[in-house]
């Protein structure tokens, strides 16, 4: 199960908690920090807190001084569902002749959306919006040019749209199982000399403050 931003820091947090104790040493600390840091899943974070107590715990209440901490427990997506569906579109239409367009972060996509690419490209992230209805449809058309769909995990994507010298791929979207009360999305259209394709991709995570380097992108802030 993919770990959270929120799950790397409460062990970053009881890492601190172990430094203040003495538990660990600064040397012991750092590596734990950049392991917390650098971990996409829970099964990499389990193991940086194994040997500490739980937080708030006292030496009286463990049963041995190596008593493992809880296993961050994985996260409920479709428990945020209901908030992102209903309200209004941004926007019903998206076009690029000989140019490109773009819809990401938080927008609300409409019942009906359509995006047209001739000779240029367009990009549909889904990951941050909210949906108009719990359904909705998104027809494209692209000539000689593309247009990517980014949906997040969870959503029910159903993909039926007409490749002549051109295709809709779906990608490895069938790999994800639709959460309940999640939104689906019908991807319909033609491709002709040219391509729609849908990608699943997990939400990107918030940015650390200028200067600092985020996740996954060269070396994880050290602090106490």
């Amino acid at each position: 199960m993919r770990a959270s931003d929120a799950d790397r820091e409460r062990v970053v947090d009881r890492l601190r908690d172990a430094v203040a104790e003495g538990r660990l040493d600064m040397d012991e600390f750092e590596e734990r920090l950049e392991a917390a840091y650098t971990s996409r899943t829970y099964a990499e974070l389990e193991p940086l807190t194994r040997d500490l107590p739980a937080a708030g715990s006292s030496p009286s209440s463990l049963s041995s001084p190596s008593s493992p901490s809880p296993v961050p427990s994985a996260p409920a997506h479709s428990s945020a569902w209901p908030e992102r569906i209903g309200g209004t579109g941004t926007s019903a239409t998206a076009v690029a002749v000989m140019s490109g367009f773009q819809r990401k972060g938080r927008w609300t996509v409409p019942a009906r959306f359509n995006a047209v690419a001739i000779w240029g490209g367009g990009e549909l992230d889904l990951r941050e919006a909210d949906f108009a209805e719990r359904e909705v449809v998104i027809t494209c058309v692209a000539v000689m040019g593309g247009i990517e769909i980014t949906v997040p995990p969870g959503v029910e994507v159903d993909v039926r749209g007409i490749g002549i010298m051109g295709a809709f791929d779906q990608g490895k979207s069938q790999d994800y199982r639709p959460e309940p009360g999640a939104p689906r999305v019908v991807v319909n259209g033609l491709a002709f000399w040219g391509g729609v394709a849908v990608k699943v991709k997990q939400p990107k995570g918030p940015k650390g403050p200028k200067g600092e380097k985020g996740l996954g992108g060269g070396t994880p802030r050290k602090e106490l």
